[in-house]
């Protein structure tokens, strides 16, 4: 298919119809620019939420083993809401759920482990010893 030729308009056609619309000569480059709209691409950029931790495995050990006043169900569920905040992408709602997710793993695994220290020093050394 060859490509259709159209016959170009001489310069000074386009400089007298400027001249003649009355535009100042400083803004001659305004009027003689053709309009074209570009086609643009919208392209949506979310947070990187994969940086925000879950701690959901340590949750559920925590939850199976170690649940010392129910602190483990409370961590799985804030590591759960961390999960969804996720998804929604509410990346600010994810770091403070994730932060006390992680508060709340660290506290019973903490006291859960010094709970079991206790009962393995005392059944060394038992209480009647004394």
């Amino acid at each position: 298919m060859a490509p259709t030729l159209f016959p170009m308009e001489s310069k000074s056609s386009k400089t007298d119809s400027v001249r003649a619309s009355g535009v100042p000569q400083a803004c001659k480059h305004l009027a003689e620019k053709k309009t074209m709209t570009n086609p643009t691409t919208v392209i949506e950029v979310y947070p990187d939420t994969t940086e925000v931790n879950d701690y959901y495995l340590w949750s559920i050990f925590n939850f199976v083993y170690l649940n010392f006043c129910c602190l483990g169900f409370i961590a799985l569920a804030y590591s759960l809401k961390v999960r969804d905040k996720k998804l929604l992408n509410d990346l600010n709602g994810a770091v403070e759920d994730a932060k006390t997710a992680r508060l709340f793993n660290i506290t019973s695994s903490a006291l859960a482990a010094s709970c079991i220290i206790l009962i393995f020093i005392f059944l060394r050394y038992p209480l009647t010893d004394y």
